[in-house]
């Protein structure tokens, strides 16, 4: 096994051990309380079975049964969650043949950034993250389950779910995929036109329609952006079957993982010889994995942000160094957009998470004596099959498609997908996999900028034809949120198509979008807390090395009082009065932007 990922897992544990040693009390404390519903009163148990039939009334009302609190972010308008309409009563039905039960506990919020892309409600999109835990914390209170299922794909809203079932960490608790849709239009294509509107070259109606032939149908996009890194990093963390994350929605393998991972819940939990609560699936050595898959895949940016907030949640401390040395020993072993041409289906036939794992272990990149919740972590090295309609799991097999993932023993980069920055302008991360090694290095004099709206006038107005560091800045989670800033790409791509050198320096996120412009984002001290970049003017020289990850500005601005715009207009529509808690207690993005401890 590679020496850094023992020691970096070392590391973790060595530093959590208070405050996992007080989480991991919690949980024995509420585990030794035994099945929260035999100690109801009669009228507790009277409203905890009142819409049920009178089987599933039998049934909950039998102590030596289990049954199963559904957590679901369900609704019609997400084309990731549409699917999970018909699954409460398909996993109810598989365990009711096994004389158990489930119902649904709670349905949590589950926003589409996709559709608030540079909309006023995408200022609600990381907050929504920590309001999904609470969400679920509410459905698991009535403390009538024996275990878990999380019926959650996208970007906020599985790391949200995961927070809450932690602090439920005696349960076990799965992920229930749904899939993503059928490959549209290429995403060279989606690019191209993209860029042409930005510029100008192209109408609405041209864009519009390109737009409509890339997402297209039920499923998770499938681009890798936020939503697909938490099917892949969750699945290598062990808290779905395996091989189940990237199987298309609907399928017959799909439909029949969905029973097994039902019917497995009832084998794992409190008084089971293979009992497996969330709270100890989820340790260090389960942390280290994700991060190790989260690098080798040049996942989404936003679990810089995520996989810290989910790793306190269940007592752990996880930093942006533990990222920074895992990617200097982790190759990158995938090839997908952003990162490059292939998305998620490509990926699939490639082998999928199977594949991914089977390198990772045969390289020595990964804690196998961590705990899934299937089985052992040999498990995750095979892939599931239908054989006269049964699922048979058989050995992961090398890369069916080594322009997609990597052949044995070769790679993309020696070096995992994600990059600390640190200098005089604060620390961040920069997203590389898909930056050119002639665009890692830059020095530009600063535009700043307060918005991405701001961004955009300037392009339209033509004062970005030079090289330039465009800085983007109060766009921090204090600030307003922290929303992507995705409607920059196009924009900076154009501006670097002629020729210029760009880079982005933000307090703000981009998350799957990162692509092939450098950007240093989650940049903290954010500039609402006086961090460096509020101190920046037009024409500071800014220089970016990701190479040797650092960011600083070449100007001397320790004596220059901060810049603050008044953001008060920021903070009101659309329901973000709703939400100054939030802004006032969040933590940094490098602590997980989180008002949860």
């Amino acid at each position: 096994m590679n020496k850094v990922i023992k020691q970096v897992t070392k590391n973790i544990a060595e530093r959590s051990a208070k405050k996992r040693n007080e989480y991991l009390m919690r949980v024995r404390q509420q585990a030794a309380l035994g099945k929260g519903r035999a100690t109801f009163a009669c009228g507790n148990l009277a409203h905890t079975v009142a819409s049920c039939s009178a089987e599933q009334k039998s049934t909950i009302l039998d102590f030596t049964r289990v049954n199963i609190g559904i957590i679901t972010a369900y609704n019609d308008m997400l084309s990731a969650h549409q699917p999970y309409k018909t699954y409460p009563d398909q996993i109810k039905s598989a365990l009711q043949k096994m004389g158990h039960s489930a119902q649904v506990a709670g349905g949590v919020p589950a926003m589409c950034d996709g559709v608030t892309q540079g909309q006023i409600g995408m200022d609600l999109s990381l907050f929504s993250r920590d309001l999904i835990a609470q969400a679920t914390v509410i459905g698991l209170s009535h403390n009538t389950f024996d275990a878990t299922l999380l019926l959650g794909v996208c970007d906020k809203i599985a790391p949200g779910q995961i927070m809450g079932a932690l602090a439920f960490g005696h349960l076990p608790a799965a992920f229930v995929p749904s899939g993503p849709m059928p490959t549209g239009i290429s995403n060279d294509h989606k690019v191209k036109v993209r860029q042409q509107y930005a510029a100008g070259e192209v109408d609405k109606a041209t864009l519009q329609t390109m737009e409509n032939e890339a997402y297209h149908s039920p499923g998770t996009c499938t681009f890798y952006g936020t939503a697909n890194t938490n099917q892949l990093v969750f699945e290598a963390m062990g808290l779905m079957l395996p091989g189940s994350a990237f199987l298309p929605p609907n399928s017959p393998l799909r439909h029949a993982l969905t029973d097994a991972v039902a019917t497995h819940m009832v084998s794992v939990t409190h008084g089971c010889k293979a009992y497996r609560p969330i709270a100890e699936v989820i340790d260090e050595r389960t942390m280290v994995n994700g991060l190790v898959a989260l690098l080798a895949s040049g996942g989404s940016t936003n679990h810089t942000i995520h996989m810290i907030a989910i790793a306190r949640a269940a007592g752990l401390t996880v930093t942006w160094d533990d990222f920074d040395q895992l990617s200097n020993v982790v190759p990158s072993l995938t090839m997908l957009y952003p990162n490059g041409p292939a998305d998620i289906n490509a990926f699939q036939a490639a082998g999928g998470v199977p594949t991914l794992m089977k390198q990772l272990f045969d390289r020595g990149l990964l804690n196998m004596d961590a705990t899934p919740l299937y089985g052992t972590m040999q498990d995750y090295l095979t892939q599931p099959i239908l054989v006269d309609d049964k699922i048979t799991f058989i050995p992961a097999t090398d890369s069916l498609d080594d322009k997609v993932i990597s052949a044995p023993q070769q790679q993309f980069s020696t070096q995992g997908g994600l990059k600390l920055l640190d200098g005089n302008l604060g620390r961040g991360v920069i997203k590389i996999s898909a930056v050119a090694n002639e665009n890692r290095f830059i020095e530009a004099p600063a535009m700043v900028f307060e918005s991405q709206h701001d961004v955009q006038k300037a392009y339209q107005a033509g004062q970005l034809n030079h090289d330039v560091a465009v800085v983007v800045r109060h766009n921090g989670p204090a600030a307003n949120g922290m929303p992507e800033l995705h409607m920059l790409m196009p924009i900076l791509a154009n501006v670097m198509k002629a020729g210029h050198k760009v880079v982005l320096v933000t307090d703000g996120r981009l998350s799957g979008a990162s692509g092939k412009v450098p950007a240093a984002i989650h940049m903290t001290p954010e500039a609402q807390y006086d961090g460096p970049l509020s101190k920046i003017q037009d024409g500071d020289i800014i220089c970016l090395d990701a190479n040797n990850g650092s960011i600083t500005v070449k100007t001397d601005i320790g004596k220059r009082v901060p810049s603050h715009p008044d953001l008060q207009s920021e903070h009101v529509g659309a329901g973000r009065e709703l939400f100054s808690l939030f802004r006032n207690a969040v933590s940094s993005a490098e602590n997980g932007a989180t008002i949860l401890n």
